[in-house]
Order: structure tokens, then sequence, then C-alpha cells
């Protein structure tokens, strides 16, 4: 196996980028860019901490993560499974990084930056959903935003519905945890209890 270990030979492999993929980069969020942020019901988050690297979807109606001003945002964070990995990762190190998805769009906008956790009561009521506030809310500054070409996205035919694949024909939840947890957790009444918990537990 042939590997690449320095930056050099990587730059002698690939080449170095054109001017398209740098001016696009900026320390800012500008009304174009924002675009995006607004109609993106997705994020991925990025951190990382002392026991590693972690990625951790973000999802909730469109335009859910607010931009404060053209250097902030600010992102609710809702009921989950209680890991709250992202989170321990950013009070060690706040660095982040986001992937905004737009569905329908091949543009996905892509942030790095700073963060840290706010619960300022005020600020968590403020993106109540059904009435519920967040219970967190990771503040960012922007340090860097820029758009990334769509060729992954199409290469991956990801919003042709055609494309999709039956859930059916994957595990289920209950069936992952059945054989993770050597058969501690009944898989079978895990799935039958979700939707319901789902209901209740949303926001």
């Amino acid at each position: 196996m042939t590997i690449i270990s320095t930056v050099e030979e990587l730059e002698a492999l690939y080449g170095l980028p054109g001017e398209t993929s740098l001016v696009k980069e900026l320390d800012r969020i500008i009304p174009e860019y924002a675009a995006f942020i607004e109609a993106s019901p997705f994020v991925a988050l990025a951190t990382s901490g002392p026991e590693g690297l972690d990625c951790s979807p973000r999802g909730d109606l469109a335009g859910f993560v607010r931009i404060y001003d053209d250097r902030t945002l600010m992102l609710p964070d809702r009921r989950g499974n209680n890991r709250a990995d992202s989170l321990r990762n950013i009070i060690r190190d706040p660095r982040v990084g986001l992937l905004f998805l737009v569905p329908g769009s091949g543009t996905t906008l892509r942030i790095n930056g700073r963060a840290h956790i706010s619960v300022d009561a005020e600020l968590c009521a403020s993106f109540a959903v059904e009435g519920k506030p967040a219970r967190s809310i990771t503040v960012i500054d922007v340090d860097a935003v820029y758009f990334q070409c769509a060729r992954a996205i199409v290469r991956s035919d990801l919003w042709n519905a055609e494309r999709h694949v039956d859930a059916k024909s994957l595990p289920t939840p209950g069936q992952l945890l059945a054989v993770t947890s050597a058969a501690r957790i009944d898989g079978e009444a895990y799935d039958r209890e979700w939707p319901e918990r789902a209901k209740k537990t949303m926001w």
C-alpha cells in the first residue's frame, strides 16, 4: 500500500485549489449564505474532545438554526438520548464544524467556528416548539463559511426518491439494541413502543 504522509505529496497528487475554491470562503455570513441556513432543516455537527471525534445529526423545522448576526449562529438542542457527546466535547474543545443540507439542493453549506453552550432561560424559551423550550443553545462564533459544490450530492443521487432504500430492508433500532445489548433489551418491545414515545418526546 502506498501512503501519502506529507502535505507536499498530497499537493503533488491533487494540485492546488483554483480561485473559485478560495474566494467562496468568508469569515461572516452574507445574505446569500444566510438563505441556505434559513432553508435548511438538517445540519451535521462535528466536534472534537479528549475521547475523540463526534459527528451528530441535528434536525428541526427549516430555519431552526438562528442567525443572530453575520458572525454568530444559535443552534437549539432538543430532547434526545442524553449522551450529549457533542455538548461534552464543546465544553472541553470549542471548535465545531457544521454541514447544512437543503432537500432538493445539491449545494451544501459548511461553517467552521467556536462554540459555547447557553442555558439562559429566556433564550431557550425563544426557541420553543409546541410550548417546549430548547434544553440548551449552542452559540457558534463563525470563523469560516463557504459553500460546497454539488458533486457529492449528484454522485450519491441523494434526493432521488426512486433510489431511496426501503427502511424494511434494514435492521430496526430494536433489532440493533437487542444485538448490542446481548438481548438484555427487548428489541421488539422497543420498536413497538417507539412511535408513541417519539410523539411525546419529539420536542
